[in-house]
């Protein structure tokens, strides 16, 4: 019976560790060495000095602060708009299908089309956003969105809102569902406001829920390369220049594949770290 149950588990793992565990291992010993790309010179171990290179390297130090900053702004905002989206679509109302389609759209929206139709309504020239703002009288003359470096990733940020918050609000409105009904009828004979019910009942039992989403999310953001790449190419500068956009750049504009490996084991561990620091901060407590 044991080797039956080993035999269905056995091919799912194969096809796991080729496509997960092989690139992850690959990546980590090109990092610890040198090696050529049409494979001339042999592999060469050089220890930590791509590390080293990468600690002494500032853009590496700029892309981790966009990344982290980007993460910072997006994550807490997709998450409130979530929650209030979730409660909305939780609500009995007419219309209600139709509100869901239409919460859910941009989520369903490619990002890199997302990006795009973004970057066309910021346009400094012809942009949607300038053209409302010059003819309301809120501007005077139009606004470099894209190619300012505090409003670049404002812009990035917002877009990222947007795109994303319907996710967000999809995994919370699975958790609220699943709450008992009774628990609010009881609330309600005990006096309970329904700021009451929401932080003494709906909050507590959105929690496991709420670290999901803030776990794949907080994983996407720190991982970001689409939304930059299309919206802003890093720009202005390095303004908006991700940890995803940065190992590309290295790897296949460089073509520093070594370099390029520490890069991303790099940020796999600051991922590995963040979803540990979730884990532990919103972990249930019985």
């Amino acid at each position: 019976m044991q080797w039956t149950g080993i035999g269905f588990v056995a091919p799912t793992v194969l096809v796991i560790a080729a496509i997960l565990v092989y690139p992850i291992l690959q990546s980590i010993v090109l990092s610890f060495g040198d090696s050529s790309i049409d494979g001339s010179e042999p592999y060469r171990f050089v220890g930590l000095a791509h590390y080293s290179q990468l600690i002494h390297t500032g853009r590496f130090w700029n892309a981790l602060g966009v990344t982290l900053t980007f993460t910072a702004i997006t994550i807490p905002c997709e998450l409130l708009v979530g929650i209030g989206l979730a409660l909305l679509m939780n609500e009995s109302f007419r219309g209600k299908g139709i509100a869901r389609l239409a919460v859910l759209f941009p989520w369903a929206l490619p990002t890199a089309l997302n990006a795009l139709m973004w970057r066309w309504m910021y346009n400094s020239d012809y942009g949607l956003f300038n053209a409302l703002a010059l003819q309301s009288g809120l501007a005077d003359r139009p606004i470099n969105w894209l190619g300012d470096q505090t409003l670049a990733m404002i812009s990035m940020s917002i877009v990222a809102i947007w795109k994303t918050s319907s996710f967000m609000a999809l995994i919370i409105l699975a958790g609220l569902q699943s709450i008992p009904r009774e628990l609010y009828e009881a609330g309600r004979m005990d006096g309970m406001s329904r700021w009451q019910e929401f932080r003494q009942i709906t909050l507590p039992l959105l929690k496991a829920p709420i670290l999901v989403a803030l776990i794949v999310r907080s994983m996407d953001a720190l991982r970001t390369f689409e939304l930059p790449f299309n919206l802003t190419d890093g720009g202005p500068v390095t303004a908006t220049e991700s940890l995803s956009l940065y190992a590309y750049k290295v790897i296949f504009d460089f073509i520093e594949f070594n370099f390029g490996a520490a890069l991303v084991v790099v940020q796999f561990l600051v991922i590995f770290a963040m979803s540990l620091v979730y884990i532990f901060l919103l972990r249930n407590r019985d």
